[in-house]
């Protein structure tokens, strides 16, 4: 109530205010003009005798205070302008005060200049000799009268406001104070206002019968409450037409939805079909099950429907987070056929070349390069194992508690050394600026973060190229940083090359090796030790991934 007599009282004072000023404004402008005009005739009364009297040398040195004086020949041409040389102004004898002064004696008009924002007012008088004598003068205009007013109009209206407000406060505080003061206790107490009596009667006799039904409710709230609060599953419960009676914390905590009392119905907290088609299920006497796939995660949502009198009176909705289980599942499979995948390519070569050798039919030379080629993808089976068993442990966190202290500069150094006859053999170059830093964390691990990190930016080089390989330190955090000048990654795949067995360019990766699993390492490694991992890359220019370790071991939950 307050708030609404502020705002009548606001409002009124503005409409009074915003009248009167259109009222003097418009007073105002209508003073100025007549003032300009009558300005005009007895400057054009005086100018004109002085002509007839003493001709046009009259007008030679005549000041008209801002008046423009233009002597016009019959025929339209211009003899004498105070603003502007004759010569070069166009004949006026279409001109509509110069046309009716010709024709009247006494011509009138007025112009309006959208360049100049202005309007002028042209007064013509026939002279005695045939010509025309014109004043004109610029006339204020709504906007500059306006404009010219702002000032006190604005102050006026500060003020009025500052008024209004104060009269408004005090006055709806003098109204609203005894509704306030009312106790709903004992509203018969209230004597300011008569009109008010029936009404208090009626709320005192409610407040009984409310107050035995508050007694009931709160009683059986605990006890809801006791059985809710502490679930982490969510529940739902609706009726006929789907709208919410019941619910917990959990369900709009599952269903991403901020309150109950933003929702009427039960459809427009998720309005995907598979939800809408469960609900109505339920609705229709049915028990119904799905999977409801969100940004968060996946959620099964179970409907089951509450039947009275043989009829489906609603519906109870429970909600479970099946996030990790889906997740999780998903990523077994994923990871299962990428490694049968994997397996199975190495494993066809050797067969292949084995059954080839076995047949008896390759010659001597053919079979030392067979089994070269033998020896090669059981390299590279191998070392699909060992990643994969790596990738195992960094999963389920075997044989990481040997925590210790590691010279990362170190460590760095040593695995660039032994890096430097591959680089040196594929003609690349690798450069060490390593501060020695210190950092709580698992030897092994650390060493395979860098190896790996190392062998991509080897690997995935060009003759001639270079790899840097920086430890520096800021602040409690040691940054590992390794460059190359590379194929690089383009920026599509940047989010993924950290996915297992993901490669950006498959067929390069087959003549180089590899198993699409170091980058994979990397991130687990990087997880383990609760460090952060950017990426910069441009294709053709290189690839930049800088891992940042805290310097105290802090071990992070695994993904």
């Amino acid at each position: 109530m307050t708030v609404k007599i502020c705002k009548i009282i606001c409002i009124v004072s503005f409409f009074v205010l915003l009248i009167a000023a259109v009222v003097i404004l418009g007073v105002s402008y209508s003073y100025y003009s007549d003032r300009l005009e009558e300005d005009l005739e007895q400057k054009m009364e005086y100018v004109s005798r002085g002509i007839n009297i003493s001709g046009p040398d009259f007008l030679e040195g005549l000041s008209a205070n801002g008046t423009r004086i233009t002597l016009i020949a019959s025929d339209g041409t211009v003899l004498f302008d105070s603003k502007a040389d004759p010569e070069n102004m166009e004949n006026h004898a279409y001109r509509q005060e110069v046309k009716d002064a010709l024709s009247l004696g006494v011509g009138k008009s007025e112009r309006y200049s959208e360049t100049m924002s202005e309007k002028t007012l042209y007064y013509a008088q026939k002279l005695d000799n045939g010509d025309v004598i014109r004043l004109s003068d610029s006339q204020i205009t709504w906007l500059s009268l306006t404009l010219s007013m702002l000032t006190p109009i604005i102050v006026i209206y500060v003020l009025a406001v500052i008024f209004s407000i104060f009269l408004s406060h005090s006055l709806s505080k003098k109204i609203v104070k005894p509704l306030n003061d009312i106790d709903l206790e004992h509203p018969e107490k209230l004597m300011e206002y008569e009109e008010l009596t029936p009404l208090l009667s009626k709320i005192n006799s409610q407040n009984k019968i409310i107050n035995r039904q508050m007694e009931e409710l709160e009683r059986k709230q605990k006890e809801f409450n006791a059985i809710t609060d502490n679930m982490s599953e969510g529940f739902i419960i609706i009726d006929d037409r789907a709208e919410i009676l019941s619910y917990n914390a959990s369900a709009l905590k599952l269903l991403e939805a901020s309150s109950k009392d933003e929702y009427k119905s039960v459809l427009s907290i998720n309005r995907s079909e598979s939800f809408r088609r469960t609900i109505s299920t339920a609705l229709m006497g049915e028990r119904r099950e799905s999977i409801l796939q969100s940004e968060q995660g996946y959620l099964r949502i179970i409907a089951n429907p509450v039947f009275e009198d043989n009829k489906t009176a609603g519906a109870v909705i429970l909600i479970l987070d099946e996030t990790e289980k889906v997740t999780n599942e998903n990523i077994r499979r994923e990871f299962t056929s990428n490694v049968s995948h994997e397996l199975k390519t190495p494993l066809t070569s050797i067969s292949g070349f084995a059954e080839l050798m076995k047949t008896g039919l390759v010659s001597e030379e053919d079979t030392i390069h067979f089994a070269d080629n033998i020896y090669n993808e059981a390299q590279r089976l191998i070392t699909l194992v060992n990643d994969i068993i790596k990738l195992s442990k960094l999963d389920e966190g075997v044989g990481m508690n040997n925590i210790e202290s590691v010279d990362m500069g170190n460590l760095a150094e040593g695995i660039c050394d032994r890096l430097s006859f591959v680089a040196a053999s594929n003609e690349i170059s690798i450069e060490t600026h390593c501060e020695h830093r210190i950092i709580e964390g698992n030897r092994k691990i650390l060493e395979e973060i860098i190896y790996n990190l190392c062998d991509n930016a080897i690997k995935y080089n060009k003759k001639g190229g270079f790899v840097r390989v920086n430890v520096t330190g800021s602040g409690e955090s040691t940054l590992l940083s390794v460059s190359d000048n590379g194929i690089g990654i383009p920026k599509e795949a940047q989010n993924r090359v950290f996915e297992r067995f993901y490669r950006v360019d498959k067929s390069h990766s087959k003549e180089i090796g590899g198993t699409g699993l170091g980058l994979s390492i990397v991130k687990h490694g990087a997880l383990y030790h609760n460090a952060k991992i950017t990426l910069e890359s441009e294709p053709g220019k290189g690839t930049s991934i800088t891992v940042i370790f805290p310097n105290k071991f802090k071990i992070n939950s695994r993904e």
